[in-house]
């Protein structure tokens, strides 16, 4: 691939489709219509499990980055992986209509659960899909029975300085290059998927929406959330110190367990699988009302 070449939407869906042959057999794909478009969700699980429903990180990320979690996440649940609407993904934007603030993804993730007919779900989220999934357990906590958070962005504290002066570059002007070479120092020696790499790549140029940036979720309003959270955070994270990221969240939130996946980086979820995640998971998602 050119390190320079222009946006090649058709190499895109190759790329998202043989990550997506990782899922398990029988995964649908639905649109679900929402006032800011269609949104993209890929579904798998038993049609009368519980409902799990999954948001990704940001940029390229996708909800087929869940790929390793679907086989065991949906032996317990019905698994709703979505793409977010303006992000890299096949979620179609209404015109230049995209959520831009907290509200509008808390309505729009209200609009996509009522689509699918969902009144309370299981939910969780990776980086900046974790941030969304905290804003929305406090903005709706009755539809949210468990939620949990996988090395989330900005919801206990902010960016290190050496992660966006990295990111910096890819940011200003994404090239395949440059996403593979900011991967590459992120990552360090964590194994990543040759396919899930190839995706990342092929959406350097993609004409997604400015992202929400802000704010971080209200300490007063954590402190009243009364729901089960899980929060797994990356110990080789170059985004966050992890200790630092638990230490706060258990002083903010009523109701957490938080662990530190060890050897895994924040770029390497959740496609990787390090040992204890899928359990950890399974153990949380199962356990009963408390």
């Amino acid at each position: 691939m050119s390190a320079r070449g222009p946006y090649d939407a058709g190499r895109f869906q190759d790329a998202y489709d043989k990550v997506m042959a990782k899922w398990p057999a029988g995964t649908e794909a639905v649109k679900v219509p929402t006032p800011f478009g269609e949104t993209h969700v890929n579904v798998t699980g038993p049609a009368g499990a519980r409902p799990l429903v999954l948001l990704p990180g940001g940029g390229a990320a996708t909800s087929a980055s869940w790929y390793a979690q679907a086989a065991e996440l949906s032996r317990t649940h019905r698994v709703h992986a979505v793409d977010l609407v303006g992000a890299p993904g096949r979620s179609t934007p209404a015109g230049d209509r995209h959520p831009d603030t907290v509200a509008g993804l808390t309505g729009w993730l209200d609009a996509l659960l009522d689509g699918l007919g969902i009144a309370e779900t299981d939910l969780g989220g990776h980086s900046f899909g974790a941030w969304i999934a905290l804003h929305y357990a406090l903005h709706a906590p009755h539809r949210v029975r468990r939620l949990f958070l996988l090395d989330p962005t900005r919801c206990f504290a902010g960016f290190k300085a050496a992660y966006l002066l990295h990111a910096l570059p890819m940011l200003l002007r994404p090239t395949p290059r440059r996403v593979r070479a900011f991967l590459d120092w992120e990552t360090g020696a964590t194994p990543l998927d040759a396919d899930w790499l190839a995706l990342q790549e092929a959406a350097a140029g993609f004409p997604e929406r400015r992202p929400v940036t802000g704010p971080g979720p209200d300490p007063e309003a954590l402190r009243g959330l009364d729901v089960p959270v899980l929060l797994l955070l990356a110990q080789n994270s170059r985004m966050h110190d992890a200790a630092e990221v638990a230490d706060r969240a258990r002083a903010l939130l009523p109701h957490v367990e938080t662990a530190v996946l060890p050897d895994v980086s924040h770029h390497a979820l959740p496609q990787s699988a390090p040992p204890g995640l899928a359990r950890r998971l399974g153990d949380f998602l199962t356990a009963p009302a408390g």
